[in-house]
């Protein structure tokens, strides 16, 4: 592939699509913002954080702050270290990869996931369920499909191949489009799905489609081992893999895959989640048109109650459970999505805003929740800094 497996230590070129460096003045504007994030490390929130934040077209932060770990003498992360995005994988790569195959016309939204993958019915008495013939790409990807969220099917399976069989003859725990429930499972089936249509693997289609034209250099599945030294480790361990785990996917599923999933795999860098945030403010171009971004970005109107969009997340209502985690000041048409190892992207068309916060608050285990409650904090203290007036 091409230089997106140079050193990601070395500056990276202005592409195109950056946005321009415009964070000379970020200590003094955003201290407060920093200051949040140097407590969450002093608190073990999480040992590493990098952020960067686009503002019309603007990089006005670029920051990073900690260690890979909580030991003194642990690197220190850089602008250039780079994460495991773990869910935010669903938007800068799966959703990207679909918004451009139904731009294309290979993808009809409404298409029984059945008439691709027959065996998604299920075989076998016990296995097969009617409803299942209703499951729609559509279902994947606004997470209504009645798929589970989230199963340990790697404990069973040995490889890729298995692993997909068993998300395939995942039971349904609802009816098709009855409730909103996010769901793994259901984009490990959506990006077989994909995979199919594309007649090609999901990294080789998003570094040929997405983070090759973007000049995102420092993204990609599974990161080369030279790159091991920037990605700050994840976890200890888990069930099936006794070592830490640092420069592979963290998620157990994803890993059996061979690091190359729907829901999880990708790695990548503040710096590159800023072009993308740039483009994506942009209306999507030049990798999609305005209307299919549209299209992709705004919130469901049913089941009720979801906040999800096409493989985006919108900002949620204030619950018992605490504040939407974009905080209090992104408008309805934001969209954004979060990650288990606390990464996260909130994009505000109409503030023309962007926040990637990168993190590895799963390290040492995944125990530590600490980010929920200071993440809105940030995002708030970030808009806040900016003076950005409310949308009318």
């Amino acid at each position: 592939m091409p230089d997106a497996f140079s050193s990601p230590d070395v500056a990276q070129k202005t592409h195109a699509h950056s946005p321009a460096s415009a964070y000379d003045q970020q200590d003094v504007q955003f201290a407060a913002a920093f200051e949040i994030l140097n407590k969450g490390i002093a608190e073990h929130a999480f040992p590493a954080a990098a952020v960067a934040v686009t503002h019309h077209g603007k990089l006005v932060v670029l920051k990073a702050a900690g260690r890979f770990t909580y030991e003194p003498g642990s690197p220190e992360v850089t602008a250039g270290t780079i994460f495991d995005l773990a869910s935010v994988s669903k938007v800068v790569a799966t959703t990207g990869m679909a918004m451009i195959l139904y731009e294309r016309g290979l993808l009809d939204l409404e298409a029984p996931v059945v008439a691709l993958f027959p065996e998604f019915i299920g075989s076998g008495r016990s296995q097969v369920d009617p409803r299942r013939k209703e499951v729609t790409v559509h279902m994947l990807l606004a997470h209504s499909s009645g798929l589970p969220a989230y199963e340990k099917l790697f404990q069973r399976a040995s490889n890729r191949e298995d692993l997909l069989s068993l998300a395939f003859a995942t039971g349904l725990t609802a009816d098709p489009g009855t409730r909103a429930e996010y769901s793994d499972i259901g984009f490990i089936v959506l990006g077989a799905v994909l995979e199919r249509i594309a007649d090609e693997s999901l990294d080789h289609f998003c570094q040929r489609e997405i983070f090759g034209p973007l000049g995102m250099t420092h993204t990609t599945f599974n990161p080369p081992t030279a790159w091991r030294s920037s990605i700050p480790p994840t976890s200890r361990g888990d069930n099936s893999r006794d070592r830490i785990i640092q420069g592979e996917v963290q998620d157990g599923n994803a890993c059996v895959m061979g690091g190359v999933a729907g829901h999880a795999g990708v790695f990548s860098s503040g710096t590159d989640l800023a072009i993308f945030a740039n483009v994506m403010l942009n209306e999507g171009r030049p990798l999609v048109r305005p209307e299919t971004l549209k299209l992709f970005t705004k919130r469901e109107s049913s089941p009720t109650g979801t906040s999800r969009a096409l493989g985006w997340d919108t900002p949620s209502f204030p619950s018992q459970s605490g504040p939407s985690q974009s905080g209090k000041h992104f408008s309805a048409n934001s969209f954004g999505h979060l990650g288990y190892t606390g990464t996260s992207l909130w994009i505000d068309p109409e503030r023309q805003l962007s926040i990637a916060l990168l993190t590895n608050r799963t390290w040492p285990d995944c125990s530590n929740q600490e980010i929920k409650k200071l993440r809105p904090i940030f995002h708030d203290t970030i808009v806040e800094a900016l003076d950005i007036e409310a949308p009318r």
